[in-house]
């Protein structure tokens, strides 16, 4: 198989992480923000990444969308799972991973290219990095207000998290699931700030385990030298 992505998307990073749970092996194809479109658009349609090619015969060309990817990873390889066999838990466990990939996702996003062109500039001062998160910024209309919405969704995040992870290595019964995947990786920017670090460490002792149980090589801000 083989996966498009950008290499520093957490997006690209929820699809990688299930890949290496389900232990298929892969490729990555890293993309040109920009360019990336001339690529993916007569492939499925849209501009976003990640997208996976199953490379495998009587299977779809393209798979867009990091939700799509994991439902095709279940239905290609259900063994081992991480759907719950409780239908209950399931749809629960499914409600989450939306709420992370629509919501906490996106807040992740802001509060991430705020930090990164103002405490965070040093980390890459360069112009072509400063440049790439000019970008985004203006593609997402990232102005104060919106970022200061995304911080209190974050907030938020945290304390729903935080009622299940603290006590249990699981979001969702008894069990690791799409809930788990998805909000060690759509968090896992935020490693790189140091108020986070610092303030909800039990988050990135979760996410350092899934990082592991996976096999994908942890996120900047949690790699052995990193600061923080």
């Amino acid at each position: 198989m083989r996966l498009l992505q950008f290499s520093t998307s957490h997006y690209c990073r929820k699809a990688r992480l299930a890949l290496g749970y389900k232990h298929i092996p892969y490729t990555v194809e890293n993309l040109t923000p920009g360019a990336h479109v001339l690529k993916l658009k007569p492939l499925t349609g849209l501009k976003t990444v990640p997208v996976l090619l199953p490379e495998v015969e009587g299977e779809s060309t393209a798979i867009a969308d990091s939700t799509h990817i994991l439902h095709f990873l279940e239905r290609h390889q259900p063994d081992p799972t991480f759907f719950l066999a409780d239908p209950q838990l399931q749809t629960e466990a499914a409600l989450l991973e939306d709420w992370l990939d629509e919501s906490i996702g996106t807040a992740t996003r802001f509060v991430y290219y705020d930090f990164r062109r103002g405490d965070g500039k040093q980390i890459d001062p360069s112009l072509s990095s400063q440049l790439v998160i000019q970008v985004v910024r203006w593609q997402y209309d990232m102005n104060p207000a919106a970022v200061e919405l995304a911080r209190q969704r974050l907030a938020i995040a945290f304390a729903a998290l935080a009622d299940r992870w603290k006590s249990t290595p699981y979001l969702v019964g008894n069990q690791f699931s799409i809930a788990d995947i998805a909000a060690a990786a759509l968090l896992s920017p935020l490693a790189l700030i140091p108020v986070y670090r610092q303030q909800q460490s039990w988050l990135f002792d979760r996410i350092r385990e899934i990082h592991q149980l996976c096999g994908e090589p942890l996120p900047p801000g949690m790699r052995d030298g990193d600061e923080g």
